[in-house]
């Protein structure tokens, strides 16, 4: 445990729970923790988790962008479906992706735990993208893939992250209740 796993495990928190309760904070916080996530594992070797800190980057400005634009007219976040074909489309990207950065760094790498750390990574973006677009079924995906990373983390040491991770499942379910729950306010006011 160092103390720049410490806070990033702080931030991180700060960023899922304001994710959570659809808060605009959420993406400047969330930025803070991808950038103390990649160093840090960096420096444990988990690159293809090191990467996805970067294309999380990429993917919290996206996201910051998308709420921006999908707020009502009272500033709150709009909570949007996922249709039955975009959430096929989204989890067969996802294994593509599995398998791809798996072989590249299981191969082309020293890579700890070259095939759950890309399987992960993989599906991790697919959860960050359906959380940018505002789908409440983001949440079960992070449940699923915040459970596999419990494991990965206590593995390689990292307690405290593992601790994040738990917490986030935790995070997840709450936001999952939450995002249905204005889900089914938004639509019904899209009715009315």
């Amino acid at each position: 445990m160092t103390a720049l796993e410490i806070v990033a495990v702080v931030v991180s928190f700060a960023g899922i729970w304001l994710t959570a309760t659809r808060r605009m904070l959420c993406w400047p916080v969330s930025l803070v923790a991808c950038a103390l996530y990649f160093k840090l594992f960096l420096d444990v070797r988990l690159y293809a988790d090191m990467v996805l800190q970067a294309l999380f980057g990429l993917a919290i400005v996206y996201g910051w962008i998308a709420w921006t634009k999908g707020q009502d007219d009272a500033g709150e976040v709009v909570v949007a479906p996922l249709r039955p074909r975009r959430l096929a489309a989204g989890l067969a990207a996802g294994a593509v992706g599995a398998i791809a950065i798996g072989w590249f760094t299981s191969r082309y790498t020293d890579a700890a735990l070259p095939w759950m750390d890309s399987g992960l990574t993989s599906f991790s973006l697919v959860a960050q993208y359906w959380t940018a677009r505002r789908h409440a079924a983001s949440w079960l995906l992070w449940i699923a893939v915040d459970s596999l990373y419990v494991g990965m983390f206590v593995f390689k040491g990292l307690l405290p992250t593992a601790g994040l991770y738990a917490a986030m499942i935790v995070l997840a379910v709450v936001g999952y209740r939450r995002w249905r729950v204005a889900g089914r306010k938004d639509a019904s006011i899209a009715i009315a």
